[in-house]
């Protein structure tokens, strides 16, 4: 994916918003129909009977922009079927008509680069953009989208061939992020969690009692709202910040890594914990840890977080850890040392074990941890 800043001119913002308005249209309209037909027949419209009924209709918008709209009804249905099948997930999430759209795609055709400097894009025109790095690849999609702050931008869907790369190193470590610590390494090391959102917190609740003082869809109001969603946004920032840096140190010095395939969608339930836990965004790291694993010759592997914090890392026995006991105290061993550490090093274990690129679905049990810790397992350091 490759991102870039764009600076449409007024005109071109014109059409920009009168093309999301369409593109809200145009899936009010589809949602609705595919609903009537449900109703009706017991059965959903395809993206054939969407892009048949779209025929000869708003061509004020480009063609394949029309086919990504018809694409995305269709694609909300599915996943809502698919949800409604699975007992486990509670929130089936029925396809909802929307207010706005903040983004339109085209698939496949409809842009192309008329300099480092100007993109051409059908029914809008040349905008400016700022082409900081040349896209590698086939482009396959391109997506105009805007963000709260008011800032435009254009991403790239590209396809590229990645050749086999060997890693430089041969450590192999298991990591365990938590909330007092962004993450513990299994070789000691510790990395501070940043709290992005508690150090902003005073600035972006003065920023909201300013909004709400405003009167409503005056002018103040839309300008007091723009100043807040910039302060939200350079905390975001920060936040993807400090993860890809974080993210690409790890996958430089390791070639293994093993990490808990957390649900954190069941985590954020506990409403004293949530907002702390969403601004670790431990989802975004991993996703990270992912695809860099993959540029860098590196291996990631996810195993099941069942037990790992109440297993003795050096002996196998079992102790009760309530949340609020910090340090890990083996009842059978005497082994003592931090519970994200024990639980950082079971980790690292259990992802030794499994046979499987994806080590979901296997648990930590006493037979997997056989091996004893080395005393430098022990020390702490900080990064």
């Amino acid at each position: 994916m490759y991102k870039y800043r764009l600076y449409p001119s007024k005109k071109q913002l014109e059409l920009l918003f009168e093309s999301f308005n369409i593109c809200k249209t145009i899936y009010n309209e589809l949602l609705k129909l595919s609903i009537d037909e449900y109703k009706i027949t017991g059965r959903t419209l395809r993206c054939y009977n969407y892009n048949k009924y779209l025929t000869g209709k708003h061509k004020e918008l480009h063609s394949q922009v029309k086919q990504n709209v018809s694409d995305r009804v269709h694609k909300s249905f599915q996943n809502f079927f698919r949800r409604a099948k699975d007992p486990i997930c509670k929130k089936k999430g029925f396809p909802r008509f929307k207010s706005s759209i903040h983004s339109i795609t085209y698939p496949q055709s409809g842009f192309k680069f008329v300099s480092e400097r100007r993109l051409y894009v059908s029914k809008i025109g040349n905008i400016p953009i700022v082409l900081h790095r040349i896209p590698k690849g086939k482009i396959k999609t391109m997506t105009i989208k805007r963000n709260k702050a008011g800032q435009w931008f254009v991403i790239f869907a590209s396809e590229i061939n990645i050749k086999p790369i060997k890693h430089k190193s041969k450590e192999q470590v298991g990591i365990d992020v938590g909330l007092e610590r962004f993450a513990t390494i299994s070789n000691g090391i510790t990395i501070d969690n940043p709290r992005h959102i508690k150090k902003a917190e005073e600035r972006l609740k003065r920023l909201q009692r300013n909004v709400g003082r405003k009167i409503k869809e005056s002018k103040n109001m839309q300008k007091a709202i723009h100043i807040l969603a910039i302060q939200h946004l350079k905390v975001a920032n920060q936040r993807k910040d400090f993860l890809h840096k974080t993210s690409r140190m790890l996958i430089n010095n390791y070639s293994f890594i093993s990490i808990e395939n957390l649900s954190i969608n069941g985590m954020v339930q506990n409403r004293h914990l949530a907002k702390h836990i969403n601004d670790a965004s431990w989802g975004d790291f991993i996703r990270m840890l992912e695809y860099k694993a993959v540029t860098s010759g590196s291996r990631l592997v996810k195993v099941d977080p069942r037990n790992t914090s109440k297993i003795c890392s050096k002996c196998g026995a079992i102790a009760d850890m309530p949340l609020n006991q910090r340090q890990f105290n083996c009842p059978a061993c005497g082994f003592v040392c931090h519970r994200d550490l024990n639980a950082s090093i079971n980790i690292l274990k259990v992802g030794r074990d499994s046979p499987e690129p994806n080590a979901r679905g296997h648990g930590v049990r006493p037979s997997h941890l056989k091996a004893v810790v080395d005393e430098t397992g022990t020390t702490q350091g900080n990064i």
